[in-house]
């Protein structure tokens, strides 16, 4: 089980903006900041584990060519269609409007959008409805 993933990003200020916007839909608030980095983690009394720092971190460095892509989970499709429309608001790239994604399995529920540095970012939703 993972604890947190970090990734680096070109601009601090601009990625945090991104990504509290992108990240609120699913239950994501900024949790602790740094000079050189932003903790993101479910807000208080939504029933996950609590990192007191957040369980994303974006950190000021020099992001990875090719970029990756990494899925955040969402609690419904209604959830996936906001982040959606909450990330392409903040700035992000349309990579894959909401859906379902019948290759993966038949209630696979995803959006996907290119965030400021370039990476593949996922809400998915696994339940067969809302």
């Amino acid at each position: 089980m993972l604890d947190h993933l970090a990734i680096d990003v070109s601009d601090l200020d601009r990625s945090r903006r991104f990504y509290a916007a992108a990240l609120a839909p699913l239950g994501y608030v900024v949790r602790r900041e740094a000079a050189a980095s932003v903790g993101f983690g479910v807000a208080e009394g939504e029933g996950r584990s609590l990192d007191p720092g957040g369980d994303f971190w974006i950190a000021v460095g020099a992001p990875p060519a090719p970029h990756i892509h990494f899925a955040f989970s969402a609690p419904s499709r209604a959830a996936v269609d906001a982040f959606f429309a909450a990330a392409l608001q903040a700035g992000g790239g349309d990579n894959g409007r909401p859906g379902l994604r019948l290759r993966y399995h038949p209630d696979y529920y995803a959006a996907f959008v290119v965030d400021p540095d370039g990476y593949n970012i996922e809400a998915v939703c696994h339940a067969a409805c809302d």
